[in-house]
C-alpha cells in the first residue's frame, strides 16, 4: 500500500540532469530506513508518481516497482551510476554521421540541397538505444496489479504533440479520475507504453519525435517539457495532498552573483539557454504560484476556504545546490569522440582544453552527457542536498514521530 495523506513525487525533465533526482531518492530511502527502521520496506510513500521527459523515465521505473519502492531506486541508482551515452543514443562514428551529421549539413548546406539529395535526417542523434533500454528497465505490463492492489494510486507522463501543438498529459489510476482540459492542454486516460516514455523524453531537435494516437487521433509528439505551463497541475488533478518535487536546475541563482558579458554568442549557447527555459522555467514559475496560492488562502476565513474550489498543498521542493552547467563543463572529455565533434560544430567549446567553468555551450552538453562521471557526481549531490535538510524532510514526511493511523486518502494538509 501506499502512505496516507497521498503524496505526490514530481520528476521533472532535464536530460542527463535526471541523474539528480536518484540521489534525492536514494537519500530519502536512507532517511526513511533510519526512522522507520524495517518497515520502512512495507509502503510505497509516493501514491501518485509524475514525471516529463527524463523524469518520465525515472517515474516510470518507480511506478512499475511500486510495490518494492527501496528496490526500486536502487536499480534506477545502478543504472545512472554506470551510464553511458552508448546506452540512450547512438554515439559511434556511423550513427552520429547518420544522424547529426546529415542534420547539421542541411542547416550549413540548406533545406534545398538536402532535399535534392533526399536527405531526412530526423534528429541530431539516433535514440534507438534508448528503447532497447527501456525494455529491460521498466515492465510496463505490471502497473495494472500495482494498481489494482493500491500499491499506487496514480500515475502520469506528459508530451507535446507537434501535430495539433497541446501539451498532452496521460494518465492511468486505480480509480476513475475525470479528464481535465485547460488552454493549450488536455488529459487523456489510457495504458501508458514505452512509447509515451520515447515521446516525453524526445528532446527537442536531439531525438526524433514519437507517433501516438491519444483519444484514436493520431500525432506525433516530442519531450513533455515543451509548452509545460503547469508541470504541478497533473499531480493535483490526480489528487495529490502533498507534493515532492525534484528539480534538475537550480530553481534560482545567489544575489550578487558576477557575469560577465563574452563575445556574440554562438548556436551552442544560444541552444544551451533555449533548453534551460524549456525544461527549468516553467517548474520554478509553477512552485511560485503555488506558493503564492498558498499565502492567500491563509488569509481567508475557513467560511471562504470552504467555498473555493483551491486547497493549500505542503510542497517540498528539492533541486541542485549547484550550477549543473559548470559540473557538465568539468567532464565534457567523457563524451564519446563522436558526439564532442557533433557538439563542436555547433559551438561547444573547451571540450580538449578542459577549462573548469564558463565553457561555451556546456549547458548543451549537460542535457546529453550520460556519462558515469557526470551522472556519479550529480547523484552524490542530490543524496547531499537531501541528507543537509535532513530535519525538514523528517518533518514533511512525519517520519520524525510515532506512526498514526489515518483514515483513508489521509488528512487535508494546511501549511502554517
Amino acid at each position: 500500500m501506499h502512505e496516507a495523506p497521498l503524496t505526490a513525487l514530481v520528476l521533472s525533465g532535464g536530460g542527463a540532469r535526471a541523474a539528480y533526482q536518484v540521489g534525492v531518492l536514494r537519500a530519502l530511502v536512507a532517511l526513511r530506513r533510519g526512522a522507520l527502521g524495517p518497515r520502512a520496506r512495507l509502503d510505497n510513500p509516493f501514491g501518485i508518481i509524475v514525471g516529463t521527459s527524463a523524469g518520465a523515465i525515472n517515474a516510470a521505473a518507480l511506478a512499475t516497482h511500486a510495490d518494492r519502492f527501496e528496490a526500486a531506486v536502487e536499480v534506477l541508482a545502478k543504472v545512472w551510476l554506470q551510464f553511458s551515452a552508448e546506452q540512450v543514443y547512438r554515439a559511434d562514428s556511423l550513427g552520429v554521421i547518420r544522424s547529426g551529421a546529415q542534420w547539421l549539413t542541411m542547416l550549413s548546406v540548406g533545406w534545398l540541397i538536402a532535399r535534392w539529395r533526399r536527405a531526412k535526417p530526423r534528429s541530431l542523434l539516433d535514440n534507438s538505444p534508448l528503447a532497447e533500454l527501456l525494455q529491460r528497465l521498466v515492465p510496463l505490463e505490471r502497473v495494472p496489479m500495482l494498481l489494482a492492489e493500491r500499491h499506487l494510486h496514480a500515475w502520469a507522463v506528459t508530451a507535446s504533440s507537434y501535430t495539433s501543438g497541446e501539451h498532452v498529459t496521460f494518465y492511468d489510476a486505480a480509480t476513475a479520475v475525470a479528464p481535465w482540459l485547460r488552454s493549450q492542454r488536455l488529459a487523456v486516460q489510457e495504458r501508458i507504453g514505452h512509447a509515451h516514455l520515447l515521446a516525453s523524453s524526445a528532446i527537442p531537435f536531439v531525438f526524433p519525435s514519437v507517433n501516438l494516437q491519444p483519444g484514436g487521433q493520431a500525432g506525433w509528439f516530442g519531450d513533455g517539457s515543451m509548452r509545460q505551463t503547469a508541470p504541478l497541475s497533473p499531480a493535483i488533478h490526480l489528487g495529490a495532498q502533498r507534493l515532492v518535487i525534484i528539480g534538475a536546475g537550480r530553481m534560482q541563482e545567489p544575489t550578487g552573483r558576477q557575469v560577465q558579458a563574452g563575445g556574440y554568442p554562438n548556436l551552442a549557447q544560444i541552444a544551451g539557454h533555449a533548453m534551460s527555459s524549456i525544461f527549468l522555467d516553467a517548474l520554478t514559475v509553477d512552485v511560485e504560484r503555488l506558493r503564492r496560492i498558498n499565502r492567500t488562502l491563509a488569509l481567508l476565513p475557513e467560511s471562504a476556504l470552504a467555498d473555493s474550489e483551491l486547497r493549500p498543498l505542503e510542497a517540498l521542493v528539492i533541486s541542485p545546490s549547484q550550477r549543473i552547467d559548470d559540473i557538465a563543463a568539468r567532464h565534457l572529455k567523457a563524451l564519446p569522440l563522436p558526439v564532442r565533434s557533433l557538439l563542436r560544430g555547433v559551438g561547444v567549446g573547451g571540450v580538449e582544453a578542459g577549462t573548469p567553468v564558463g565553457v561555451q555551450g556546456a549547458a548543451l552538453a549537460s542535457y546529453l552527457l550520460f556519462e558515469a562521471p557526470f551522472t556519479r557526481e550529480l547523484v552524490a549531490l542530490g543524496e547531499a542536498d537531501t541528507q543537509a535538510r535532513a530535519d525538514e524532510v523528517m518533518r514533511f514526511f512525519g517520519w520524525d514521530r510515532p506512526p498514526a493511523r489515518t483514515p483513508r486518502g489521509g488528512p487535508d494538509i494546511v501549511l502554517p
